[in-house]
């Protein structure tokens, strides 16, 4: 795979760039952020981008990225990628959904430790040289009820460990899921408001999602409660959880994620939750161990290595999944087209017009767009790939050589 280039930002595990540049992919690698102009600009004769979320890539920069092939979240999200738009112009999209799963389970468990047995408050008296022994507010997890706001990989896996630990768990999600050991599903978000003593928020990034919890939502839960969000900042109005925690409706809060978050380390940082007591601001670091991060780099640059070296799409966030094994010798083509009939003719017409035998092939369609990846022996000319590239269902056509 010689001639590539990827650009990583945000600071991705090493393990990535190291499997792209074994795989003959020059790497070019940044530990911050970039948007806009900037990203246009560093995107010039990159196929594969790297990133975690803090990377917005919209449509208006894809337009300008006409080098790009293929994306790589870093991270569980993509809703920082305008998926649509990614699709339109052929260009797969790969996440990394289970690999921080448990990162960010242990730190929601940590922080309701936290917050229930308010060690932030203790803390803060202690080093303000005041020692100040006392049980009050101060709470065992075991009996208390846990509400957890979607019941996905994060959610499943706190519902779990919130369990042993005792915990009486309940969740609310508006897609059909099966609950895990005593867990209870709630009919509807306000029922499991009003009978959680702690709420988690484990949702995606979907618009619709936007503004979700905010003074309403809030004033649902018992008074005493504890409140998290480590799941994307756009869902919570912060000034209205600050409101209820100045209020003291709410004994507590942890947030990881905050609607405008700085670009890079050491950039100045602003929320009306700074200051609070029993509140843990954390710098979207949920899925930020050592472990998780490796993972993550491993397994996203695998899929981005399995894509380029031979079109393998499974677990592609927008496009068909196809997994061909390769044939010795065989030039594979890579034809993502619009799902249309008479697709699949096309493509074997000009085939055989150009003298190529078709070996293997496998289509996959899903929604709008279809995926045939055809592996062929012959003599390739320009003719026929400029005619496929012309075919009036062609989005994308790429060529790996035998």
């Amino acid at each position: 795979m010689t001639g590539l280039k990827a650009l990583l930002v945000e600071g991705i595990h090493p393990v990535a760039a190291d499997l792209l540049t074994t795989s003959g992919i020059e790497v070019e690698r940044e530990s911050r952020a970039f948007g806009g102009d900037e990203l246009v600009s560093r995107l010039a004769g990159v196929q594969v981008l790297g990133i975690r979320s803090g990377t917005h890539v919209t449509a208006e920069v894809l337009a300008q990225a006409p080098d790009l092939r293929v994306i790589g979240a870093f991270c569980i999200g993509t809703n920082q990628i305008d998926l649509q738009a990614a699709t339109a112009r052929g260009i797969a999209v790969f996440n990394a959904p289970f690999s921080n799963t448990r990162s960010v389970v242990e730190l929601a468990i940590a922080e309701i430790i936290a917050l229930t047995r308010r060690l932030t408050v203790q803390d803060d008296a202690m080093h303000a040289g005041q020692w100040r022994k006392s049980a009050k507010g101060s709470h065992e997890l075991r009996g208390r009820r846990l509400g957890i706001v979607g019941y996905g990989k994060i959610g499943s896996q706190l519902s779990v460990l919130a369990e042993a630990l005792g915990m009486h768990v309940r969740f609310y999600d508006t897609a059909d899921r099966l609950a895990l050991g005593n867990a209870r599903r709630c009919a509807t978000l306000e029922e499991l408001l009003g009978d959680s003593d702690v709420v988690s928020l484990h949702v995606d990034g979907r618009p619709g999602n936007s503004g979700m919890f905010g003074d309403a939502q809030f004033g649902l839960m018992p008074p005493g409660g504890i409140f998290l969000n480590l799941s994307r900042g756009f869902l919570v109005d912060h000034g209205a959880l600050r409101e209820r925690i100045v209020s003291g409706h709410l004994a507590g809060a942890a947030v990881d994620v905050f609607p405008k978050e700085p670009a890079g380390a050491g950039d100045p940082f602003e929320s009306e939750l700074r200051g609070l007591p029993n509140v843990i601001l954390t710098p979207h670091i949920g899925g930020s161990t050592e472990e998780a991060q490796q993972d993550i780099g491993d397994f996203v640059a695998g899929k981005l290595v399995g894509y380029l070296r031979a079109g393998v799409t499974g677990l592609s966030v927008n496009l068909p999944e196809v997994q061909l094994p390769r044939l010795g010798g065989a030039i594979r083509l890579l034809l993502l087209h619009r799902n249309q009939p008479g697709a699949l003719a096309h493509l074997a017409g000009v085939l055989a017009e150009g003298g190529l035998n078709v070996e293997q092939q496998l289509l996959t369609t899903a929604g709008t767009v279809g995926y045939a990846v055809t592996d062929v022996r012959g003599t390739l000319g320009t003719d026929v790939t400029d005619r496929l590239r012309g075919l009036p269902e062609t989005i994308r056509l790429d060529v790996i050589p035998g």
